[in-house]
């Protein structure tokens, strides 16, 4: 499904063609630059990944058959654990990083995120209410049990694992949202990128109008992350093939504009480690 499309995208068709599986690779920078440290096969093509925040050695993968597939990479024969309860593409999967829980959202083209505890062999709970793909679940670094979603019914929404329905709706573009991420300074900011190629800030706490809106890419936006190290820094990626660093808080917000890539540039992540590695 291509967002800005409306169809069978040509990269995806080819993916699937091709190789028929997915591959997780894990990757170390040492003296020798960026080695492959380990690598897992999947049948089926693997859309999002992320790490363990109790376990160094073990992530977790979403895939295109719903499924999504606990790995260790001290154990290198196959996942640990596979969970199969979406019934569409698992396109998104988030690791809680709040202390005190161990909770995993999944978000799905079956309209559903799913909450899991990666020591429990189902899930704990489903929930429902967008009327489109979700492709984005992210969960809250500041508040426990509160994750937001995007979806290509145009909503971010944000949900509370103790309550029983969505806490806040926000129509936040008139086009799909294809990302969202929290803040990690600003319990009330998020931001969302979506086709219609704008970034826009929302604070939680009045959501009539975007607190900030970022325009510049020229095809849809397909991921964005807020910086660890600055409050009001973020990065972009596009299937315009860029890599674009913004800052909010300046009048001329874009800092930078990469493009190294060569094709649809779909994920992006900023080292939690060293300041400036993307």
């Amino acid at each position: 499904y291509c967002p800005w499309r409306g169809r069978s995208s040509c990269d995806d068709l080819l993916y699937f063609a091709v190789l028929g599986c997915g591959t997780l690779a894990v990757l170390e920078q040492n003296e020798a630059g960026i080695v492959l440290l380990r690598s897992f096969d999947w049948n089926d093509g693997l859309f999002d990944v992320t790490w363990s925040e109790n376990n160094e050695h073990v992530l977790i993968t979403s895939s295109g058959d719903g499924s999504l597939q606990i790995w260790d990479v001290a154990k290198p024969k196959g996942p640990l654990q596979v969970y199969k309860e979406h019934t569409q593409e698992a396109y998104s999967v988030d690791w809680s990083q709040t202390r005190g829980e161990q909770l995993v959202v999944s978000g799905s083209w079956d309209q559903t995120a799913k909450l899991w505890d990666p020591a429990v062999g189902k899930s704990l709970r489903t929930f429902k209410g967008h009327e489109g793909v979700i492709y984005s679940t992210i969960w809250s670094p500041h508040i426990p049990g509160c994750f937001a979603s995007a979806s290509g019914d145009q909503t971010l929404r944000v949900w509370d694992v103790k309550a029983p329905g969505v806490k806040l709706v926000i129509p936040a573009h008139q086009a799909e949202i294809l990302s969202c991420d929290w803040c990690k300074y600003d319990e009330n900011l998020l931001v969302t990128g979506a086709v219609d190629c704008s970034l826009k800030g929302w604070d939680l706490r009045n959501v009539r109008q975007p607190v900030f809106v970022l325009l510049g890419h020229t095809y849809a936006i397909r991921r964005v992350k807020f910086s660890p190290f600055h409050a009001t820094l973020l990065a972009s990626c596009s299937y315009d093939f860029t890599v674009r660093f913004w800052d909010f808080s300046k009048p001329n917000p874009l800092l930078e504009t990469v493009e190294h890539h060569t094709e649809f540039t779909c994920g992006l992540d900023l080292s939690l480690h060293k300041c400036g590695q993307v």
